[in-house]
């Protein structure tokens, strides 16, 4: 019975520490919030790298699908065209893909910055309404994806652009690993 007894309050005890350990990674001070500071941000819900990345129509990582599976990006391409051996005519193609995606991803940036801070400000004011919300969060949702979309698509047109071998060498330069490049090619 003294046992059985023991086990239950170690269990209990253990159970106790592993809460405990659940709900404080050790990082934020006892009572402070990770989110503690971050209430001074002009847009609660956009890092200030956020917002110049939206700003200057940059991929954030959007389009890691494509990127860790092979899919070159303009930017990075321009970035090693010289270790690919472009041609003129593949570096003129890749930079004018590459202008044409921040000209249509600076704009859907904007448009979710602007979302961004409408739904700040009516958290902000206590303004807000279940329907704002609703179609707030809508629209910036769709923007989201819009901008993702633009992104990859731009990876996938790449692939028009560079021969295998050149996506093969791109894949070994960025360090991606076997397996990171696409079995066959958009030629």
């Amino acid at each position: 019975m003294k046992l059985a007894r023991s086990i239950v309050i170690s269990m209990m005890l253990t159970l106790t520490a592993v809460s405990a350990g659940a709900e404080d990674d050790g990082t934020a001070m006892p009572g402070h919030s990770p989110y503690a500071g971050l209430e001074k941000r002009s847009v609660k819900a956009l890092s200030d790298q956020d917002l110049a990345d939206l700003r200057a129509g940059r991929g954030m990582g959007l389009a890691l699908t494509a990127e860790l599976n092979g899919y070159p990006g303009p930017r990075h391409v321009l970035d090693l065209a010289d270790q690919l051996q472009l041609t003129a005519r593949q570096r003129a193609k890749t930079q004018g893909l590459f202008n044409a995606m921040k000209a249509e991803t600076i704009p859907i940036g904007g448009r979710i910055m602007a979302d961004e801070m409408t739904l700040d400000r009516l958290f902000a004011d206590h303004r807000i309404t279940p329907e704002t919300l609703h179609d707030l969060t809508a629209r910036i949702g769709a923007a989201q994806g819009e901008l993702r979309a633009a992104h990859l698509r731009y990876h996938l047109s790449m692939m028009k652009v560079l021969s295998p071998a050149q996506v093969a060498h791109y894949v070994a330069l960025r360090g991606y690993g076997a397996g990171s490049h696409p079995t066959e090619t958009m030629h």
